[in-house]
């Protein structure tokens, strides 16, 4: 368990942190860079969630919150010996994901069109989680050209922004309430 009894510690006024392995690293490198895109899309979760009136929903976004603390501690530990133990991203993490978004959508109507980002605010907070999802997983991405990761890490990031897009039509209303694009409304030519 993780005990923080002193906030500051001033090891990182030089620019750079430390991950699991005590391996000091740029704050702009990589690693960093796409634990930091994942902390930053916790906190837009922690934001939607406070506009959610469904328990079940809420208890899934709590769950999201949890299982990101664990991705970011992932991807802070680079691959280690084997004997050494690691908080890791799970398959049954990310069959979870895959199922709750088979459960949701299976409520939603098929789309016609594109959506416009927008709607209720929950599904508006929802959206621009899902966009942080996208550029935490460009991140990763990223990283992963240049060091190994956990496959699973990654097919865990790019199931969450498909689970933020279902659950942000769900606050619209299951659907009905979305916005939809009109390809061309602006011009006069419309599709």
């Amino acid at each position: 368990m993780v005990k923080l009894n002193k906030i500051y510690t001033r090891t990182g006024d030089d620019g750079q942190t430390v991950l699991v392995n005590g391996l000091r690293v740029a704050k702009h490198a990589k690693r960093p860079v796409a634990f930091g895109e994942v902390d930053e899309l916790n906190s837009v979760i922690g934001i939607a969630r406070t506009f959610v009136d469904d328990s079940k929903i809420d208890a899934m976004l709590a769950r999201i919150q949890n299982d990101l603390f664990d991705l970011g501690a992932d991807l802070a530990t680079p691959e280690m010996e084997e004997d050494v133990p690691s908080l890791r991203i799970t398959e049954q993490q990310v069959l979870r994901i895959e199922q709750e978004i088979d459960a949701l959508n299976a409520n939603l109507s098929d789309l016609s069109s594109f959506i416009l980002p927008g709607g209720s605010s929950l599904s508006s907070w929802l959206h621009f989680a899902r966009t942080v999802a996208r550029r935490a997983e460009r991140e990763i991405a990223s990283l992963a050209t240049e060091e190994p990761i956990n496959k699973f890490a990654m097919h865990f990031i790019n199931r969450l922004s498909d689970h933020l897009f279902v659950l942000a039509r769900v606050a619209n209303d299951n659907g009905n309430a979305d916005i939809l694009w009109v390809p061309g409304a602006q011009t006069g030519k419309q599709k």
